[in-house]
């Protein structure tokens, strides 16, 4: 397992967020691992956001939307303290036009000086977007991975015993599974993005909340990252890809299309 220290903030009631006190710190962050485009900037105790589409478009709008979400920040490159971006799992092209991105923007930095670069796992960054609005402390993070597929990991926040800061323990590897094959425990909340996709096949027993990667959920958990060495230099900077392959063939996908009307056909029906 491993351990991850963020900010601790009280559990709020349902659609009834507090938001986490920010570090004293000057950052952008960014994801574009979802079909949703987010960004974030924070100017020491401030934070500025935006969100839009994501998928093929993010490579076209992402840099421009940085570069107006620091002009309203009043921030340049040059006086970020890092650059946090999710790393994945997530959808290929997204995680290769995150690193490009990031990587790019840090080697320019500073007259080329470069900045520090911090990769950010997407699952812990769902847990921490569940736990920030719905004030989840188990959840089992899951993104959907196409191709009939879901990304999880398990994610289990621990409070310190001052109250002022916590961890979130997860999983060594995440998983990559079919819908059906998630399992959730008593007293755990599935989170993420697949549950729309999957409907029923997805641990439909259990408690559900949707959760993104969000920027800010990033500037979260940047802070006691950073504190622990997780920055690396630009070149560093890749993705955490879980699986190698990125499509199916079309043989492949017939073959699903059968499965599945066949799965329909034997599925008992109700009055």
């Amino acid at each position: 397992m491993r351990l991850i220290i963020a900010p601790r903030t009280p559990h709020p009631a349902p659609r009834t967020p507090h938001p986490d006190p920010p570090s004293p710190m000057n950052l952008l962050a960014f994801d574009t691992s979802t079909d949703t485009l987010s960004i974030a900037v924070q100017a020491a105790d401030a934070v500025w956001q935006h969100t839009g589409p994501g998928g093929a478009q993010a490579s076209a709008t992402l840099i421009p939307a940085i570069n107006a979400l620091l002009a309203q920040a009043g921030l340049s490159f040059a006086t970020l303290d890092a650059i946090v971006f999710g790393r994945g799992p997530g959808s290929f092209t997204g995680l290769r036009t995150a690193c490009a991105v990031a990587q790019g923007l840090a080697f320019g930095a500073r007259g080329g000086a470069g900045m520090p670069v911090l990769p950010v796992d997407t699952l812990l960054a769902v847990a921490e977007e569940a736990r920030h609005q719905q004030g989840c402390t188990r959840v089992v993070a899951v993104l959907d991975a196409r191709m009939d597929e879901v990304y999880v990991a398990h994610c289990e926040w621990q409070p310190a015993p001052d109250g002022a800061t916590g961890h979130w323990r997860t999983d060594d590897d995440f998983g990559l599974c079919a819908p059906e094959a998630v399992q959730v425990p008593a007293g755990w909340t599935l989170a993420g993005n697949a549950r729309a996709a999957y409907a029923g096949r997805l641990a439909p027993a259990a408690p559900h909340t949707s959760a993104l990667p969000t920027a800010t959920a990033l500037l979260r958990l940047a802070p006691a990252l950073l504190a622990a060495g997780g920055a690396v230099r630009a070149s560093e900077a890749l993705p955490r890809y879980i699986r190698d392959k990125v499509a199916q063939t079309t043989a492949e996908r017939a073959a699903l299309r059968a499965a599945q009307a066949a799965q329909a056909i034997k599925a008992p029906t109700t009055a």
